[in-house]
């Protein structure tokens, strides 16, 4: 069975670590509105995003299930 690739690139495992650190320091914030990060999951939806737009390879965004209801 062959191996795969990475997924993530280096250089967007190193924009994630600096979001995550900058999260721990109380320094990370949000772009729209401004206030401070606490969440991990948005630190990392932060690095992820600033490593897209560095144009290092990171996997498409999902796309959100609608319900039916």
């Amino acid at each position: 069975m062959a191996k795969k690739g990475r997924k993530y690139s280096k250089g967007a495992a190193r924009k994630v670590e600096r979001a995550m650190k900058k999260r721990k320091a109380g320094t990370l914030r949000s772009g729209r509105s401004g206030k401070k990060v606490k969440s991990r999951k948005q630190a990392i939806a932060i690095g992820l995003s600033e490593a897209r737009s560095a144009g290092a390879k990171v996997p498409k965004k999902r796309k959100s299930k609608k319900r039916k209801s």
